[in-house]
């Protein structure tokens, strides 16, 4: 027995705010994927989404902590969270760590606002299940990086994320961050990953604009940009871009919001006078790996303990004090 799984669309014809009729169509999910049949991608955020830091001490995650920094992230009117990313310490927590912190995500936030759960790896077997496993959970898209270490060809990245977006239900936000993994997507591939109807955005810490105005002339009405560094947020916005995922927006969410909303309500001149005010905190919290410097600000503000898992260590002292000095600017702490 052959099974064929279809999406049924419903179409209601309203006159007067009163139903006069109905029509009913299939649509065969196999012509989806094989992309004979196009499906309109919805934006998961537009604006800003803090690639949130987890709280830790000696004992393990500190969920107590980060109930309060994701209820603060929202209150403050950040456009939607990222778990378990780079800054979240994804790569340090053990298995059973980073699935509960995206359950807690979830169950915390509430449906407030978009969660996007970090499930990249560079095994790709263990990507599929964490991706199934935060789908099933509830988050609201993914996070996937480039492999790192092992790497891979541009034909291994169509691969591997054409086998994650086909087990996911959920959208899928291509990161590329060379600089960490040592792979980087190219623009032609990610026109061959474009039409796949799970893949939905990019996530770009290339800081190569050249590589990705090229990206955007071929994908721009397939696939969302995001900035992945906070010192380019306005020059991605100018080349279409819906916004950033931010490590900056763990210290000031509104501000980073505001240099989104501003943009895109036209003022790109209060726009650009945001991002060049911010940008003395921004080089500070990239005076050392990510998430070291952050995570001393987040201490400082009193959100978490200063406490990071090997490899990891805590700020040096003379970059401590930059840090701490663009801050106090800011009156982010006395």
């Amino acid at each position: 027995m052959i099974m064929r799984l279809y999406i049924m669309r419903v179409f209601i014809i309203m006159v007067a705010d009163k139903c006069i009729g109905y029509f009913v169509f299939y649509i065969s999910f196999a012509e989806i994927m094989k992309g004979k049949i196009k499906m309109q991608k919805e934006t998961i955020f537009k604006g800003a989404a803090t690639a949130l830091i987890t709280p830790l001490n000696e004992n393990g995650v500190d969920y107590e902590k980060l109930g309060s920094l994701i209820d603060w992230q929202i209150n403050e009117g950040i456009s939607a969270l990222v778990a378990c990313g780079t800054t979240g310490e994804g790569s340090t927590l053990t298995d059973e760590e980073h699935r509960e912190v995206i359950r807690y995500f979830v169950e915390r936030v509430g449906g407030r606002v978009p969660v996007v759960a970090g499930t990249g790896s560079n095994d790709t077997a263990y990507a599929i299940d964490l991706t199934e496993f935060s789908c099933k959970v509830g988050a609201d898209a993914m996070l996937v990086v480039t492999p790192y270490y092992n790497k891979a060809t541009q034909k291994g990245l169509v691969k591997m994320y054409e086998a994650i977006a086909d087990r996911s239900t959920k959208p899928l936000i291509l990161y590329n961050v060379p600089s960490r993994t040592g792979c980087n997507i190219e623009p032609k591939t990610y026109l061959q990953l474009a039409d796949h109807p799970m893949i939905a955005a990019i996530k770009e810490a290339s800081g190569n604009i050249s590589k990705i105005v090229e990206t955007m002339s071929l994908v721009g009405d397939k696939l969302d940009l995001y900035s992945g560094n906070d010192d380019q947020i306005v020059p991605l916005l100018s080349l279409g871009g819906k916004g950033v995922i931010s490590v900056l927006s763990n210290l000031v969410p509104k501000k980073t919001v505001q240099i989104c909303t501003r943009f895109f309500e036209g003022d790109i001149v209060g726009s650009a006078a945001l991002q060049y005010e911010l940008l003395p905190l921004v080089n500070a919290l990239f005076s050392e790996v990510n998430p070291i410097p952050v995570k001393a600000a987040m201490a400082k503000m009193g959100f978490c303990e200063n406490f990071l898992r090997l490899p990891l260590t805590t700020i040096e002292d003379k970059n401590a004090e930059i840090l701490y000095d663009c801050m106090r600017a800011h009156r982010l702490i006395k």
